[in-house]
């Protein structure tokens, strides 16, 4: 797919013409960006089927965009794009996921100090020639040095957002192959880590040349690293790495244990085994020389005396210990969630309707779906002031009313919970303010049926002033969500300097419900935070965050996440029907009038 390698190539078009403020330009090339980020399907397919015509059919692509898409399908290239690049040549690409730089920012570090890349930048910062710039000072080139190291901590590491969709093209067309008898991933992947290293796929076959000719062979391969007999390793155009290992039947179900879990796992894994005089290797668990269980994964784990243990639980972070005890929790799976309480629309910049995106909630299988548009304190975003959410909720009113007299067969959807009700539920997006008030005045909040609050500017307040901030939020009666609540954004920024365990109390003494963001460029709360917030029975809801209809689908990572925190559904509100959920959110405020 050249879904993400189009999307990149737009967003940095935008990003160049924000550096000469062209207006609107910028918004709709990002826009059509994060549709084509969000595409299910190859857009090369799309085009073959039936060429320009088909790309302009694409909500958020017009004429100029589709020729641009075009050319690139055709030639590799974009004309237009190389122009941009030879005007401001810089590596816009590398320079902007460095937090606070902006396309502007970087346009003046290049005009006034020559700065094109990374490296380039680090030496600027370094030698103090940053500080004295117009628009920069001193705490600037700090944050610039601190984002850069951040980076260099993260260098090699992929989002998992970012591999997974290509990963499982690759999986599905090996899966495909009549050499291949089992296929399953493996590694940091299959125990859906928030970022990955590389792919790796564990193969069953007993002829295994056709498939590693296939494999080095995929559309997506950039480079061989390495082709053997049953082992191969190449780089993907998209720049990560994906390996494979092809072994026998036999020992399929070992190689899957021990090329899955933690090395932290594995190494306590290995010595339960040798407490009872058993050896437990890729190959098998064996008691001297004979086989105890190496063909199924189940049976490596119940031979040492424990329970199977899903793969986003092996951290060795006390899974073992309940295994054993026969005691491990029933995590969130997706069939568990409901519906999606922060979605956002073309009123705020979304790339669809509240109709649009309560079909698409509908055709995902869920029973309700909630539109949380920013509020106007965020006018970048086109956030909403309280006229506007007013008129807004006057068109909910009437989709819902509109949704009511639909048939079951008209709203029938094999997925869904429920087949002859579904309902649209206003909320917003509102802004946390420095002193922790809301940007929308209480009388205007108290109209919706939930209200989501998060941070999203001065992120790098002190821990304690942060802290106060958000608690502050926590007791208003109105705020029933913590949007994303750290602040994180992945090999990006840093998390916000907060006082969790404060965080946690004055969630659970007002009822706050703290929110496990699915953006994959998010994923806040992290895998730790969201199993201490477990621990002191704080509700989470998963949401996925979308400003596209396609990227309801990123729901799936947020439940990764919650897996990997070791959420059960009773820890997750959005696992409940409307109703109970609504009487939840009640709890906190009795404003909630809602007939369902």
């Amino acid at each position: 797919m050249k879904n993400q390698e189009i999307a990149n190539i737009l967003y940095e078009i935008a990003y160049f013409l924000e550096t000469d403020d062209v207006p609107f330009k910028p918004y709709a090339y990002e826009k059509a960006a994060i549709t084509i980020e969000n595409l299910k399907e190859d857009i090369e397919k799309i085009y073959i089927k039936g060429g320009r015509k088909t790309l302009e059919a694409i909500p958020g692509i017009g004429e100029s965009t589709a020729l641009k898409i075009e050319e690139f399908l055709k030639t590799g290239k974009i004309k237009y794009y190389e122009n941009l690049k030879r005007k401001l040549p810089v590596n816009m690409d590398e320079l902007i996921r460095v937090e606070g730089l902006g396309p502007k920012k970087i346009k003046t570090l290049h005009r006034e100090l020559g700065i094109s890349n990374l490296k380039q930048l680090e030496v600027a910062a370094k030698k103090h020639k940053i500080a004295k710039l117009f628009g920069f000072g001193p705490k600037a080139e700090k944050n610039i040095l601190e984002g850069i190291r951040f980076l260099k901590r993260s260098e090699g590491r992929f989002l998992l957002g970012e591999v997974f969709d290509e990963a499982r093209i690759v999986y599905e067309k090996l899966k495909a192959l009549e050499e291949v008898e089992r296929i399953d991933f493996a590694g940091s992947i299959r125990r859906m880590k928030e970022t990955i290293g590389d792919v790796d796929f564990l193969v069953s076959s007993k002829r295994p040349e056709k498939i590693m000719d296939f494999f080095v062979s995929l559309p997506g391969v950039g480079k061989i690293w390495n082709k053997g007999k049953t082992k191969a390793s190449v780089r993907m155009k998209s720049g990560f790495d994906m390996d494979i290992r092809i072994l026998p039947q036999k020992s399929w179900g070992s190689a899957l244990q021990y090329f899955t879990g933690s090395k932290e796992h594995n190494i306590a894994l290995r010595k339960i085994a040798l407490e009872k005089k058993l050896k437990l290797s890729e190959y098998g668990l064996f008691r001297g020389s004979n086989v105890i269980a190496a063909k199924n994964e189940e049976n490596i784990y119940r031979a040492l005396g424990m329970d199977w243990i899903p793969p986003e639980m092996r951290e060795n972070r006390g899974e073992i210990e309940l295994a054993l005890k026969k005691k491990l929790p029933e995590i969130i799976c997706r069939d568990d969630i409901r519906g999606d309480f922060h979605c956002h629309t073309e009123w705020d910049g979304g790339a669809n309707t509240i109709k649009e995106m309560a079909w698409a909630a509908i055709k995902t299988g869920y029973e309700y779906i909630g539109i949380a548009d920013h509020t106007k304190f965020l006018k970048i975003e086109r956030g909403l002031n309280e006229q506007q959410l007013a008129r807004q909720r006057r068109e909910i009113d009437r989709l819902n009313s509109k949704f009511e007299t639909l048939s079951p067969k008209q709203i029938q959807n094999p997925k869904s919970k429920i087949q002859n009700k579904f309902r649209i539920l206003q909320g917003c997006e509102a802004n946390i303010l420095n002193d922790g008030s809301i940007d929308i005045k209480d009388e205007a909040l108290k109209k919706l049926d939930y209200v989501i609050a998060g941070v999203h500017s001065n992120l790098k307040m002190d821990r304690k002033q942060m802290t106060e901030r958000i608690i502050t939020a926590m007791k208003n009666p109105h705020i029933n969500i913590i949007a994303h609540p750290t602040g994180r954004i992945i090999n990006k920024r840093e998390e916000c300097e907060i006082d969790f365990d404060k965080i946690l109390r004055a969630a659970k003494e007002t009822k706050t419900i703290l929110e496990i963001n699915s953006n994959p460029k998010r994923l806040d709360l992290n895998d730790i935070n969201i199993k201490r917030a477990k621990d002191e029975k704080v509700k989470m809801i998963i949401n996925s965050d979308a400003h596209d209809k396609n990227q309801l689908h990123n729901m799936k990572f947020g439940i990764f996440q919650a897996r990997r925190g070791w959420a059960e559904k009773t820890d997750i509100v959005n696992s409940l029907p409307l109703k109970e959920l609504m009487t939840l959110f009640n709890e906190k405020s009795k404003r909630y009038n809602l007939i369902l």
